[in-house]
């Protein structure tokens, strides 16, 4: 049996109990440095291994039906934390990330609504993010805004998207891959890119978060750009639920340096 099918085998034997885990990465606002929105990880809790990455098993639970339950594990299990951190005194949007599996579901809008309504979660405070292969019909996407919903676009600049499929489509935002950042801020082309996403995205009214932002050049670049949102290991890793309240009380702030510096060297 190859690692594959063991993999399938591994997961069948979770129906019950998806033996998902979750797990929490903060996106910053660069403006105020405070934390804007907590991104909702899932990792598979595999017997014996650890906590296993999305990219190693998200494709063997779409091929055996495991990943609707899965992705209704993760919607419930964010909307009942943000709910949580809420009644503490923190209340902060959730983001939660869609597999195009998902949006093949008839009752996509309904199902979400059950979670918001079983956690008491406003609709407000919940993210939908995800990609163009996932984007579904225009009338579910239209449903799941109409309620308050924010929708965002994750991964954006590695498929086919044209003004015309974002003006037709209800976002809120704009998630700038990570592929465009890694070359910030010495490549010309990477910085041309991430320009010319940022002017086309800021023309229709939408915000903009970049991903994958490791090193502070990065993050100034994007600043000194008009980026929104900041999101990446230079920030913060992802932690487990029980951590987010108290690093919620944390914000972000710049180093006393030039705007006009960019190089590692300045960290």
């Amino acid at each position: 049996m190859n690692a594959w099918a063991r993999s399938d085998a591994r997961l069948e034997q979770s129906r019950a109990d998806p033996g998902a885990a979750g797990c929490h990465c903060r996106q910053f606002d660069i403006a105020t440095g405070s934390v804007r929105a907590v991104e909702a990880l899932v990792r598979w809790s595999r017997p014996g291994q650890g906590l296993v990455e999305p990219l190693n098993f998200i494709a063997v639970a779409e091929e055996c039906g495991l990943i609707l339950p899965i992705g209704r594990w993760v919607m419930a299990t964010a909307c009942a934390d943000a709910m949580r951190w809420q009644g503490a005194g923190q209340a902060i949007c959730v983001a939660v990330n869609l597999s195009a599996v998902r949006f093949r579901d008839p009752d996509l809008a309904g199902s979400v609504a059950k979670a918001l309504a079983h956690s008491g979660l406003s609709a407000g405070l919940l993210e939908i993010e995800f990609t163009e292969s996932a984007a579904g019909t225009i009338a579910s996407l239209k449903a799941l805004r109409a309620s308050g919903i924010q929708l965002a676009m994750d991964d954006f600049g590695t498929g086919y998207s044209s003004l015309s499929y974002l003006k037709r489509r209800p976002l809120t935002m704009i998630k700038i891959d990570r592929s465009f950042i890694l070359g910030l801020p010495d490549d010309h082309k990477s910085c041309a890119t991430v320009n010319a996403i940022l002017a086309m995205t800021k023309s229709l009214g939408l915000k903009v978060k970049a991903e994958g932002v490791e090193r502070l050049g990065q993050a100034m670049l994007l600043r000194d750009m008009g980026c929104d949102q900041l999101q990446g290991y230079y920030f913060s890793k992802p932690v487990p639920a029980a951590e987010i309240p108290e690093l919620l009380t944390r914000s972000w702030s710049w180093p006393e340096i030039p705007h006009v510096l960019y190089q590692d060297e300045a960290d």
